[in-house]
């Protein structure tokens, strides 16, 4: 094993011994070399003042090197925030900003010991760290039947982890805090277990209430009190679009310094809370102690630097520059108003009684979808009818369920939206 891993490890083992024993093997092997290419060109920059012939970019009249035909159509921004390479671990004035966003949209924050969001590119990366830094073969990975079906190919055929479902919803349409305990229990004393929390859920679109925030946390309390490690990972892809009563922050406040074998993990980003899914800027945040989290940050920045090396830097530039405005709020706002006028009137078609006959629906109050149960006609038959006969392009998941993304279908069309979606129904129910 390299040194350098070694004396991460030994740093964790002694600080926060638990967390080591969440390590997985590749996350014990890796480390940020400190002597490589990155750290010698970082000292050049501050003391080469002739020439600094070091990392690999070109340079030309004092800056970076650049076409015209590509900087003509981004004259806002100055050559040196859009060519260089940003560092592994992303703009630190964005880190800063978005860390001061968290803080000001999570007050359970407050007096918690977090360290500083990493950049990374989007939110799925940042799952990705989260398997090879945690995961090992047969390593139970806990998320409800209903979820992202990314987490399959991240954690359970990258990482070949032991994918442990439980039902999202109780008979009661409430979420199975309950389930979820079962699940965290059924890993022996000692073992590993990691949770995903992800709220909004997609495909649901439901985000619990105050009371089942409680049961959950305490859920991960309970695990942890029996000696499981827990790795609990809130997937806050949708933060922010609550459109009800439901939670209005992220469970990571609540989670972070629970419990000495509760390691939180906040994954989040730009990319759909600022409508801005093609820049692809994620982060990664770890709650602990400060020599914990410094080491978990260390090792996070050999494997983004194993991997993409860094992110894309113009998508960091714009996304900061947009953070930093006035005009970030009020716009912000405006689109979320759209939002919630589109959820609102998906759910009024919806209890209004006109299709009441063919589905349910699970409950939505937050983020970009809707979930229908079909209660007459297979989901995947009622799909492809819908492309073929209507032009309509929906979801089907499993047997019953159809995802309906009101996120991007305007709020006048979403009556003629449901409306067919019911008669394609009825065409398969007379066939």
């Amino acid at each position: 094993m390299n040194p350098l891993a070694s004396q991460l490890n030994d740093r964790l083992k002694a600080d926060s011994p638990y967390v080591y024993e969440m390590l997985s093997g590749l996350g014990r092997e890796i480390y940020f070399p400190k002597e490589g290419i990155l750290s010698q060109s970082a000292e050049a920059s501050s003391q080469a003042k002739k020439y600094n012939a070091t990392i690999g970019i070109a340079t030309e009249n004092g800056g970076p090197m650049h076409l015209n035909v590509i900087q003509d159509t981004l004259s806002a921004y100055s050559p040196k925030d859009l060519y260089p390479y940003a560092p592994p671990a992303g703009k630190p004035e964005l880190r800063s900003v978005w860390r001061d966003k968290m803080l000001k949209e999570n007050p359970s924050l407050a007096g918690k010991s977090f360290g500083q969001p990493i950049v990374t590119n989007a939110l799925t990366h940042g799952l990705s760290i989260v398997a090879d830094l945690f995961v090992d073969e047969g390593d139970a990975v806990i998320y409800p039947d209903k979820n992202w079906e990314n987490y399959e190919l991240t954690f359970g055929i990258r990482r070949h982890a032991n994918i442990v479902n439980y039902e999202l919803f109780t008979e009661e349409m409430r979420f199975n805090s309950q389930g979820l305990q079962e699940a965290l229990l059924s890993v022996p004393a000692g073992g590993k277990a990691v949770v995903l929390l992800n709220f909004p859920n997609n495909p649901t679109g439901y985000t619990p209430g105050e009371q089942e925030g409680k049961e959950i946390v305490a859920a991960v309390q309970a695990a942890a009190e029996a000696g499981i490690h827990v790795v609990v990972v809130t997937d806050d892809a949708y933060f922010g679009l609550f459109f009800e009563d439901s939670l209005q922050e992220s469970l990571f406040g609540k989670l972070a310094g629970l419990h000495p074998r509760v390691l939180a993990v906040k994954v989040d980003g730009a990319t759909k809370e600022e409508y801005v899914w093609g820049f692809r800027v994620g982060f990664i945040t770890y709650a602990g102690t400060p020599e914990a989290v410094s080491v978990l940050e260390q090792k996070t920045l050999g494997i983004i630097r194993a991997t993409i090396s860094s992110g894309a830097h113009p998508s960091q530039t714009f996304v900061l520059q947009a953070l930093k405005s006035d005009e970030f709020l009020p716009q912000k706002e405006e689109k979320f108003a759209v939002m919630k006028g589109r959820a609102n009137k998906v759910k009024a078609l919806l209890d209004s009684g006109k299709y009441g006959d063919v589905w349910e629906y699970y409950p939505f109050n937050s983020g970009y979808f809707m979930c229908l149960k079909l209660k007459t006609v297979g989901a995947e038959p009622l799909r492809q009818h819908l492309l073929r006969q209507y032009g309509v392009g929906t979801i089907a998941l499993g047997e019953q369920d159809l995802r309906i993304a009101f996120s991007c279908i305007a709020e006048e069309n979403l009556e003629d939206l449901f409306d067919l979606v019911y008669q394609g129904v009825l065409d398969l129910q007379q066939q």
